[in-house]
């Protein structure tokens, strides 16, 4: 079985939006005992060389869109140049997309979105 690397495995876990996992295997930390987290875990130490290699696609995908989003930035000094505008929304663009990959990638999981993945959804103020 290929199993994936310590390094894909963090970004397995950021990725969907769960904490970082610690050097310690034991401690009281409340996140290490939500189920979402133990089967994100149990998931991802058992993929099948198969689903390894899918998982690592979507590693790549996810690494590609996440760096696109600092990159994106670099244009927030220019409104309009001769007859280029910039799209005002291109970050925000951005991170939906990516956003939306990690999402698919915790439903290739079969776990919900980690806490610190939002959740997509449009939130009313009155």
């Amino acid at each position: 079985m290929t199993a994936l690397a310590d390094a894909e495995k963090v970004d397995v876990r950021r990725y969907c939006g769960y904490p970082a996992y610690g050097a310690a295997s034991e401690g009281a930390q409340s996140w290490r005992f939500f189920q979402a987290y133990g089967t994100l875990e149990y998931r991802v130490a058992n993929l099948s060389d198969t689903e390894a290699g899918v998982v690592r696609q979507y590693l790549a995908t996810l690494s590609f869109l996440e760096q696109a989003i600092p990159t994106a930035a670099e244009n927030l000094d220019t409104d309009e140049a001769s007859v280029w505008t910039r799209n005002k929304t291109e970050i925000d663009d951005r991170l939906k997309i990516f956003d939306e990959w990690r999402r698919r990638l915790c439903g290739f999981l079969g776990v919900p979105a980690g806490p610190s993945l939002p959740s997509g959804s449009l939130t009313l103020t009155v």
